[in-house]
């Protein structure tokens, strides 16, 4: 097993644990009432995956993603799709200088760090297809150019419901780049109360919009590298597989789990298990991480996907840790 943690300094990894607290306490405190949507943000962050938020308007997906990049001290960049968007508005196009006689290329949107595609499914097939490079292999292609994109490039995307009008559903290979599906739903009245005197202490200040930066450059993905040498002993792989298997022969699920998608969530539980400060997962990183992760990548014929995925996670027996564990 893999146990690269061990090569960190012990002050380097104190020091990181120390400012993710900061950015977990500072997503906390600009989405009220919402402690189990910003875990699971950080852990796809952490996963190095991208985030699908399917809601309704005005609950705060973009205030998120906001302090999500003001945290990490990245650019950030906003994209509304419509259906008149065009794959350059998203990823940038060549311009011909007249003075140079030299075509120049202009940089989109998706070369910000940080990433919110508002309403994606409000864009063309084409357009939304445009992102699925920048997704899967963190880099855009211009006429036959490929331009790199930051190793740590997160992308928030938010859809509206299927139902609505002038939508267009999200093809099955483009939902499987997102590593989690999440819903913010609307909080609490008490945080909604807390919400309002917040608003009212921002606007009494002259720095209302200023979100502190936490990370320094190169920090995130020194985090993330840490996530991805968290050790998965061969009984909780298994488990994973197992699961992975019953989701392709499950009578409601026209589409079970690739093998991508196992390596996905792997990845989402070493996250969980980092935040939990263990060096190891467990299959309740598993099974806290199913929802989000399968809902996003499972064809579920079902309006309400949570309980099936529920049902198919109890069907499987829990494994036990060897008694030679670490554990």
């Amino acid at each position: 097993m893999n146990h690269t943690l061990l090569d960190h300094p012990a002050e380097q990894q104190e020091l990181l644990r120390h400012k993710l607290d900061r950015l977990r306490q500072l997503l906390n405190e600009r989405l009220k009432g919402k402690s189990d949507i910003v875990e699971q943000v950080l852990i796809c962050l952490l996963a190095q995956g991208h985030l699908l938020l399917e809601d309704q308007p005005g609950l705060g997906k973009t205030t998120l993603a906001k302090t999500l990049a003001g945290g990490l001290g990245e650019q950030f960049a906003r994209v509304q799709c419509t259906p008149d968007l065009l794959p350059s508005d998203v990823t940038g196009f060549n311009l011909f200088n007249q003075k140079s006689h030299e075509f120049e290329f202009r940089k989109g949107p998706v070369f910000a760090e940080v990433l919110l595609a508002d309403e994606i499914n409000r864009a063309t097939p084409r357009t939304q297809s445009a992102l699925l490079e920048a997704m899967a292999e963190r880099q855009v292609t211009i006429d036959a150019q490929r331009y790199p994109l930051p190793e740590t490039f997160f992308v928030i995307a938010t859809q509206n419901p299927i139902e609505q009008h002038g939508t267009y559903p999200l093809p099955e290979a483009q939902l499987d780049r997102f590593a989690m599906k999440l819903s913010i739903g609307y909080p609490e009245q008490a945080d909604e109360i807390a919400m309002l005197d917040q608003a009212i202490l921002r606007d009494q200040s002259a720095s209302r919009d200023s979100i502190p930066a936490v990370f320094e450059s190169g920090e995130l993905l020194s985090l993330q590298q840490l996530v991805s040498s968290i050790s998965v002993e061969s009984h909780v792989q298994e488990y994973l597989v197992k699961v992975g298997h019953r989701t392709r022969k499950h009578s409601r699920i026209h589409l079970g789990l690739s093998p991508r998608g196992l390596l996905i969530w792997q990845r989402c539980a070493q996250s969980r298990a980092f935040l939990a400060e263990r060096d190891y997962v467990t299959p309740d990183d598993l099974q806290a991480t199913a929802i989000p992760v399968l809902s996003v990548r499972l064809g579920i014929d079902d309006t309400q996907p949570q309980g099936i995925i529920t049902e198919l996670i109890e069907e499987i027996p829990v494994p036990i840790a060897p008694k030679e564990s670490h554990r």
